[in-house]
């Protein structure tokens, strides 16, 4: 539920931050009778994502187990992906995120009301279409339709809370180590996402070893203990993992943890143009 609930928090308050920023913006440059086109594609976003969300969850139902199995274990590793990329693009645009929306949100005014429905469509509906992707592989993961979704939907509403906050000016906090530290704790979640996802695979037989386990701790930690609930609900975890699963869990997070906790180098500053000529002379 805690992963759940993290995915939900981060998604939302970058959504957040986006309509807040937008907002803001058509408010103090004096166009708020454009904030209309801005929620209309922001109510668009929403409903695709819950779109989605319910085309995965039904659609998937009348599969067979070896097709369930196989669909999970692709969006599994499809979902893993897309949240690695989001949280190395937010740690390297969290600083510059007002700036390059102003940018947008301007061109956007330029070109009309369209391009306005638009420019919130896409900022926000990515969010939401990685949200209900990543909930669903969870619900999947876990057996569970509730927790995951509960937690899901208590971190949207921190989110919408903190967004409006931000708004108000009551809220400051620094964007850059809070999506830092928010997307370390997301690659270990995604990893445990990740493993579950060559578990179905496997069971699906698209890979190999499936009876060949790593381990089997089950009597020391039983999947139906609340203690062995709380790992699988916050890191998917699993007690009999397979040699694969543990292979791909250790090649995702020692790479990625270490990419994503480096110290970012300082850009090098553009040579003139002159001064290269003149050397060159």
């Amino acid at each position: 539920m805690f992963g759940n609930y993290l995915i939900g928090l981060r998604e939302g308050l970058e959504a957040s931050l986006v309509v807040c920023i937008l907002v803001a913006y058509l408010v103090k440059t004096g166009n708020r009778r454009q904030l209309l086109p801005v929620w209309a594609g922001v109510g668009i976003a929403v409903a695709l994502s819950l779109a989605f969300g319910a085309l995965l969850q039904f659609g998937s139902s009348t599969l067979t187990f070896q097709a369930k199995e196989a669909l999970g274990g692709s969006l599994s590793i499809l979902s893993v992906a897309l949240v690695t990329w989001m949280v190395f693009w937010m740690r390297r645009t969290a600083r510059h995120l007002k700036s390059e929306l102003h940018g947008k949100l301007d061109a956007a005014l330029a070109i009309g009301t369209g391009a306005l429905v638009l420019t919130s469509l896409l900022a926000v509906g990515r969010e939401g279409l990685e949200t209900s992707l990543f909930i669903w592989t969870a619900v999947q993961a876990t057996g569970d339709g509730i927790r995951p979704l509960v937690g899901a939907l208590l971190g949207l509403a921190t989110s919408v809370v903190l967004g409006w906050l931000f708004y108000r000016g009551a809220l400051k906090i620094n964007l850059a180590k809070f999506f830092r530290w928010t997307g370390a704790m997301l690659v270990v979640v995604a990893a445990g996402v990740l493993a579950y996802g060559i578990h179905d695979l496997q069971e699906a037989d698209f890979l190999p070893g499936l009876r060949t386990l790593a381990f089997d701790i089950s009597t020391t930690i039983p999947p139906d203990s609340w203690y062995g609930t709380l790992l699988k609900g916050v890191f998917n975890f699993q007690p009999d993992p397979t040699v694969l699963q543990i292979v791909v869990w250790t090649a995702y997070v020692g790479p990625v943890m270490v990419f994503f906790l480096a110290p970012e180098r300082p850009k090098r500053p553009a040579r003139a143009v002159g001064g290269t000529q003149a050397a060159a002379r």
